[in-house]
């Protein structure tokens, strides 16, 4: 019976030597809402250049990974109930942030710039806003700039994605709309946003925006060590050409 269960032992130590371990799989989570950043295709694939970075750090470290979808409210509330592993999904370096989650180094820097009718008679100073409705996505580092900026001249609105911005604005039940430079950029150059342009200079220009993890996560390591070395090898600048004519870094 002992050499019978002998057998037995070397067999399935045989069998588990001769399988080859699992790749690691990590899930990158993004909100799948903000082009050219994130959004959802046709074929209801998850797109975008958050998803092109964050794939190029993957095969980086060389782990398998998926993507998982949130609203933007929930992003950093699913991080941390570990509904993915690591956030791509165009977030601003914020102190507020920082309290709830790690972030990588930034893996591009933005402009807020506002976006109004060609037709308009829209200048960005304080005394010519006042009275004018300004749209937002709500909770973004945009948002927070109005409050803090304008929020005693103008008339505020919040929403859920920046696509509903866009078609607040195009329906005219706003002035104008302030966000991410590159974001604009985007809108812009399609059919939407043709009636529609750049007004004044960028009102904020320092906004890093980075990857977001679990507080004390080595994770946030690997991802820098693999940012550093897309960069390195030339694969941060393709994919930076698919989607601008302009370096955003």
């Amino acid at each position: 019976m002992k050499s019978y269960k002998k057998v037995l032992l070397a067999a399935a130590a045989s069998l588990f030597m001769s399988v080859p371990a699992m790749a690691e799989t990590l899930r990158i989570g993004t909100e799948g809402a903000y082009p050219p950043f994130n959004m959802i295709n046709s074929d209801g694939e998850v797109v975008g250049f958050d998803i092109d970075i964050g794939m190029a750090l993957c095969e980086e470290m060389g782990v398998e990974c998926t993507v998982v979808t949130s609203d933007w409210d929930g992003l950093i509330p699913a991080l941390n109930t570990r509904r993915f592993d690591f956030l791509i999904a165009g977030m601003s370096i914020t102190d507020e942030r920082k309290q709830a989650v790690d972030f990588t180094e930034p893996y591009y820097t933005n402009k807020l710039q506002f976006v109004a009718p060609k037709k308009s008679d829209f200048k960005v100073d304080k005394a010519s806003l006042e009275g004018k409705t300004i749209g937002t996505q709500r909770a973004t580092l945009a948002g927070q700039w109005l409050e803090d900026n304008l929020g005693d001249v103008v008339t505020i609105r919040l929403y859920d994605t920046q696509e509903n911005v866009y078609l607040e604005l195009n329906s005219g039940r706003i002035d104008g709309a302030l966000a991410d430079k590159f974001v604009q950029h985007d809108w812009l150059e399609s059919e939407a946003g043709q009636a529609f342009e750049f007004k004044g200079e960028p009102v904020f220009d320092d906004d890093e925006i980075g990857i977001a993890v679990r507080k004390g996560d080595p994770l946030r390591e690997r991802l820098n060590k693999a940012l550093a070395a897309i960069i390195e090898d030339g694969t941060y600048e393709e994919i930076n050409a698919k989607y601008f004519p302009f370096s955003i870094r």
